[in-house]
């Protein structure tokens, strides 16, 4: 008796966002210090309307580590190559926490911490290094195990484009060119795998531009 399985599989992607850095001008006076505003995210990508947020976080000291409580700091957005926009304005700190902001889009931001002074001192203005949160497109799909079927849909904004799908034996490596499929106007696919003995991995490839990240799944297609 010859038996068939498909499994389907979603990649996901995840990375760690980093801490950029950057100076003031030197002080005006004797009694003002340079300050050093950061910015960092738990993650620099993200799947659209997905589960995880950036967690987008900032903080504004002096050279010399103290926090800074004097003075507003702006964090600002550039969504797809816009131009930067305010879009959020606290009190400065050496804490800051934006985990309510969630970009629908690639966006790069970057926190400006306009400058403040307390009654005996006065803090520069400084403004940090831009970090960028890149969304992937969401894709889901399913397979039928009977008749190889694999269909899904990709959104937002993906109506009769492209999907590249490619295979390998070997689930990590080796995948060549399968064939190329286009998606309907709300952004769905359908395609028939072929019924070949063994074990085949079918990658499918949603590629990026610049307002999404690329995004891919993989479909294993079993035939004992």
């Amino acid at each position: 008796m010859r038996l068939t399985r498909l499994v389907a599989g979603v990649l996901s992607a995840a990375l760690l966002g980093l801490a950029p850095v950057a100076l003031a001008s030197a002080p005006a006076h004797a009694a003002s210090y340079t300050t050093v505003t950061e910015i960092g995210a738990s993650r620099t990508l993200i799947e659209y309307k997905g589960s995880y947020k950036p967690y987008l976080e900032a903080s504004v000291k002096t050279s010399e580590g103290s926090s800074v409580y004097y003075g507003n700091v702006e964090l600002q957005a550039n969504v797809a190559g816009a131009g930067f926009k305010t879009i959020r304005t606290v009190e400065a700190s050496g804490y800051i926490s934006f985990s309510d902001v969630v970009p629908a889009k690639n966006t790069t931001y970057r926190v400006l911490y306009k400058g403040g002074a307390s009654s005996y001192d006065s803090y520069a203005a400084s403004t940090s290094k831009s970090l960028t949160v890149k969304v992937a497109r969401k894709v889901r799909a399913s397979g039928n195990s009977r008749t190889f079927v694999v269909k899904g849909k990709v959104t937002p904004q993906f109506a009769k484009k492209k999907i590249l799908i490619k295979v390998s034996k070997r689930e990590k490596r080796g995948y060549k060119n399968f064939r190329t499929i286009k998606t309907n106007k709300k952004g769905q696919f359908k395609i028939k795998l072929p019924r070949r003995k063994g074990t085949w991995y079918y990658r499918f490839i949603v590629k990026g531009d610049k307002n999404y990240a690329a995004n891919e799944f993989v479909m294993t297609a079993r035939v004992y």
